[in-house]
């Protein structure tokens, strides 16, 4: 287990990130599960047990702007064929604080393992908890380098009431840490206003590797 990562992850929700200075940083994978790439501004993290000189003679052969080559496809791409893994997208990565009290809205704890909603979520996340409201889902647990991380789930019924904001903000009182963090595809334009609007600020983006 390599901690390198977890370090970077503290200081940036605490608003400290790696220099602006157009690098790329390599550091061992937090765990067998969680291998990708976070970049930030002008610097990037990819974490992966792969030979790190491997890593840097690819970036170099990357086409186009140097800031992003450890997000564009060529690179991406040759990294999933070497560790044999694949990917979803790339996700906008925000974190939040925790807020104190109790939640503004009725929520009822899912326990049953068994659960589709908790399985699923069970594939990517350890320690992990699930609450239903009336139209919706939020959900908590540990995610890369052990970081707590949401996800929620509003029903199409219950669209455009606020209840999506209503669940992000409600993981933020539910977490049991100082910050919570969540990703959400750049293209979901309702999902990142969502979290914006219940307090979440964007960090970078991420591209998670999955294996299998």
């Amino acid at each position: 287990m390599d901690d390198a990562l977890a370090r970077i992850l503290t200081a940036a929700a605490q608003g400290r990130f790696p220099p602006p200075d157009g690098a790329t940083t390599v550091v061992g994978q937090p765990g067998a599960r969680d291998a990708g790439v976070l970049a930030f501004t002008a610097h990037s993290v990819v974490f992966t047990d792969e030979d790190p000189d491997w890593v840097r003679s690819v970036l170099a052969r990357a086409p186009g702007d140097e800031l992003a080559a450890t997000m564009n496809p060529y690179f991406l791409s040759a990294l999933m064929a070497r560790s044999g893994r694949h990917m979803n997208t790339i996700d906008l990565l925000t974190v939040a604080h925790a807020l104190p009290g109790e939640p503004k809205i009725a929520l009822r704890e899912i326990e049953d393992p068994e659960h589709p909603r908790v399985a699923r979520a069970m594939e990517y996340r350890d320690e992990v908890r699930v609450w239903a409201a009336d139209g919706g889902v939020v959900i908590l647990g540990r995610g890369v380098a052990g970081r707590w991380e949401t996800a929620i789930e509003v029903a199409e019924e219950a669209r455009g009431r606020g209840l999506g904001e209503r669940l992000a903000r409600a993981a933020r009182q539910l977490v049991p840490d100082a910050v919570v963090w969540a990703q959400q595809s750049p293209g979901n334009a309702r999902s990142v206003r969502t979290f914006q609007a219940a307090g979440y600020r964007p960090v970078g983006s991420e591209a998670l590797l999955i294996a299998g």
